[in-house]
């Protein structure tokens, strides 16, 4: 079902709240945002004054996607996967997402993979996890480094500062469950 700029109800809300906490919890639990060994621990820090894996130019904000979703030709449509917990994207997703995550474990990375394989590398994607601060995700890194390891040249991670709740649906945009 998509909702389309309409007043969320409570009931959503509090649906969409829920599986934010339980992801996050979920993450604090098993440790995804600060795993204890090997280059995925290196990938999941904080990126506090670090420098990313990706340049300005391989971003997007959230009204600009939804513009670009929105286009008339469904070849000028990008490609939106999400890379983190599948409880939140259960709750709700960008429009159209398809769901390869979470890319801060081995699982998800191999999911990624696996679905990379048959793409056509100058396919215009853009990744998103939304659990937590852009700054924190112990998804999008990972996910980004390895499309961009396999060729793909037309990457771009859209810009959640918050999580998907606040940058994204409080602000109104359709969202899809």
């Amino acid at each position: 079902m998509i909702w389309n700029r309409r007043p969320l109800t409570p009931s959503w809300g509090m649906s969409l709240m829920l599986a934010a906490l339980v992801a996050v919890s979920t993450a604090t639990v098993i440790g995804c945002s600060r795993p204890s060994n090997g280059d995925a621990a290196v990938a999941a820090q904080p990126r506090q004054g670090a420098t990313e894996p990706w340049t300005p130019a391989q971003t997007v904000q959230p009204a600009d996607l939804l513009k670009e979703l929105s286009a008339p030709s469904p070849s000028k449509r990008p490609t939106v996967l999400h890379v983190g917990f599948r409880s939140l994207y259960r709750a709700g997703h960008v429009p159209g997402a398809s769901f390869h995550g979470p890319a801060s474990s081995p699982e998800g990375l191999a999911d990624l993979k696996m679905w990379a394989q048959g793409v056509a590398r100058p396919t215009n994607i853009v990744l998103y996890c939304g659990c937590c601060p852009l700054a924190e995700c112990p998804a999008v890194r990972p996910a980004f480094t390895t499309l961009r390891d396999m060729g793909f040249t037309h990457l771009r991670v859209l810009i959640l500062p918050n999580n998907f709740a606040t940058d994204w649906a409080d602000k109104r945009y359709p969202v899809e469950r």
